[in-house]
């Protein structure tokens, strides 16, 4: 659920020729995408229920996404990606490791 809102904001907002890009990072991990970004007076509140950036939106897509990743324990933040789109960062990731497969 919750890439799936990220996937398909960044398609919405970026049109159909946007690239995502999901990697690890020290902490836990990052969604990217090269679209048109996020408007830096809205990222604070993007989180809260209601904010929306799209005539047609409910508001709730970040909201949902903010609160699967409080589930996990983790925290999510906003900023702008290297290629000028939006940049959703999680910590607080724990990391399986080949010992915890077993």
């Amino acid at each position: 659920e919750l890439l799936g809102n990220l996937f398909r904001n960044a398609v919405e907002h970026g049109g159909e020729t946007v690239t995502v890009t999901v990697g690890r990072t020290d902490e836990g991990f990052f969604v990217d995408d090269d679209g048109s970004g996020i408007d830096p007076a809205v990222r604070d509140s993007l989180f809260e229920e209601g904010v929306t950036t799209d005539d047609d939106g409910t508001g709730f897509g970040m909201a949902i996404v903010e609160r699967i990743a409080e589930a996990h324990g983790w925290s999510v933040s906003l900023t702008e990606s290297e290629r000028g789109g939006a940049r959703f960062e999680f910590e607080g990731v724990e990391w399986a490791t080949a010992d915890d497969t077993a």
